[in-house]
C-alpha cells in the first residue's frame, strides 16, 4: 500500500563518524582484498589495510553502543518475527522508508563485521610461503593453527568478497526495484523515514 506524503519525513539519519567509518571500510577492505590477490609480494601495504580494518572494526563495536541512536546495535537489531514481517513486503515495488538499517539488513551488517572480524583475526596469525610477511600473532600460535588460519584467511576474502557483491547487488535492488537510494543517505546522513506508531 503506498504511503501518504504525510506519513514520511527527511530525518537526519547517519552521523559524520559512521558515514566516514563506512567509506573507509570499503575502501580499506577493497584495497586489502586487491592487494592481497594482486598486489606485490611483499605483503606490507596488505598488511597496512589489515590493520587500518582492524582499528575501523573497534571503532564500530564502541560506536554499536555508545553512538547516535541509529548507530546502536540495540536500534537495528530484531529478532526473527520482524525478519520474516519484514521479507513479507520486500518486494513490493515501492521505498521501504526504514529509520535506518531494516530487519534483513541488519542481519547482513552482523554477518559483514563477523566475516571481517574472522579475516582480521586469521590475517594477523597467518605466515606467508615466503616466510618473510607473517601477522603480528604467530610466534603465539602453534604452527597448525597459522597453516589454518592461512587456510581460512584464503577463503575468508572469497566470502568477503561474496558479501561485498551482494550488498551492492541489493543496493542496486532497493534504486531500480523499490524506487529508493540507500546510497544518499550515507554520503549526507539524511533519508526518507516512514512515521511509526
Amino acid at each position: 500500500m503506498a504511503e501518504r506524503s504525510s506519513d514520511v519525513r527527511e530525518v537526519k539519519l547517519w552521523d559524520p563518524l559512521l558515514r566516514g567509518f563506512h567509506w573507509l571500510l570499503a575502501f580499506f577492505v577493497i584495497a586489502a582484498w586487491l592487494l592481497g590477490n594482486y598486489g606485490p609480494t611483499r605483503m606490507t601495504l596488505h598488511f597496512w589495510c589489515g590493520y587500518a580494518v582492524t582499528f575501523l572494526l573497534a571503532f564500530r563495536l564502541i560506536w554499536g553502543f555508545v553512538g547516535p541512536p541509529p548507530a546502536r546495535f540495540s536500534h537495528f537489531l530484531r529478532g526473527p518475527g520482524a525478519v520474516r514481517g519484514y521479507m513479507n513486503h520486500m518486494f513490493l515495488r515501492e521505498p521501504s522508508y526504514w529509520p535506518g538499517h531494516n530487519p534483513l539488513g541488519a542481519l547482513s551488517v552482523i554477518a559483514m563485521l563477523a566475516a571481517l572480524v574472522a579475516q582480521v583475526l586469521s590475517g594477523m596469525m597467518t605466515e606467508s610461503e615466503n616466510f618473510i610477511d607473517a601477522g603480528p600473532l604467530v610466534g603465539y600460535v602453534s604452527s597448525a593453527t597459522a597453516k589454518a588460519a592461512k587456510n581460512y584467511h584464503d577463503l575468508g576474502a572469497n566470502l568477503l568478497l561474496l558479501l561485498v557483491l551482494m550488498h551492492i547487488g541489493v543496493i542496486l535492488f532497493y534504486r531500480f526495484w523499490k524506487r529508493e537510494n540507500l546510497v544518499g543517505p550515507m554520503v549526507h546522513g539524511r533519508k526518507q523515514v516512514r512515521e511509526r506508531s
